[in-house]
């Protein structure tokens, strides 16, 4: 077992008008801290769903544990091939190499912490997906930066069924 130990002294305080905000309503996303501001221990993101949008299609971290927090709301999350329906207050920690997706469940809202570790720098790979979503560039362009972000696609039957 390898510990991580996180390299930086001070405390990181985010307030919310100072966190940058990428997307817009339905999918919308608050950047809070990045991987460097906390030397790796962990990367975090706000993201508030409306009307049962879509969050992330199905993908896995190769390095990372994933945990999802729903500070309100219902949502739908793919855990490898288990699809769960978590609600305010219900936590879903995802480890390493194992499929997962979320999404608002249909026809809810969902407002979901989530939280990477080890960090990995995903700001930018979230204002990327802004750029895909405005046109700006093409959706295809993820697959080239999938192992920048630590962050690769999968299909998964059971995530398809659970959102048609």
């Amino acid at each position: 077992m390898s510990l991580i130990t996180p390299d930086f002294d001070r405390s990181v305080i985010v307030r919310d008008a100072d966190a940058e905000v990428v997307g817009r309503a339905p999918t919308t996303i608050r950047l809070l801290a990045d991987s460097s501001a906390t030397g790796g221990a962990l990367s975090t993101q706000r993201v508030t769903l409306t009307g049962g949008a879509d969050g992330a299609r199905p993908h896995h971290h190769a390095n990372s544990a994933e945990l999802f927090y729903l500070l309100d709301g219902t949502a739908q999350l793919l855990s490898g091939e288990q699809v769960v329906t978590a609600g305010r207050g219900d936590l879903v920690i995802v480890p390493p190499g194992v499929a997962h997706a979320f999404a608002a469940a249909p026809g809810e809202n969902a407002d979901i912490l989530i939280v990477i570790t080890p960090g990995v720098e995903r700001f930018e790979y979230f204002r990327h997906l802004e750029r895909i979503a405005y046109g700006k560039v093409p959706p295809e362009s993820l697959l080239e930066v999938q192992e920048l972000y630590d962050t690769y696609f999968r299909g998964s039957p059971a995530w398809d069924a659970a959102r048609r």
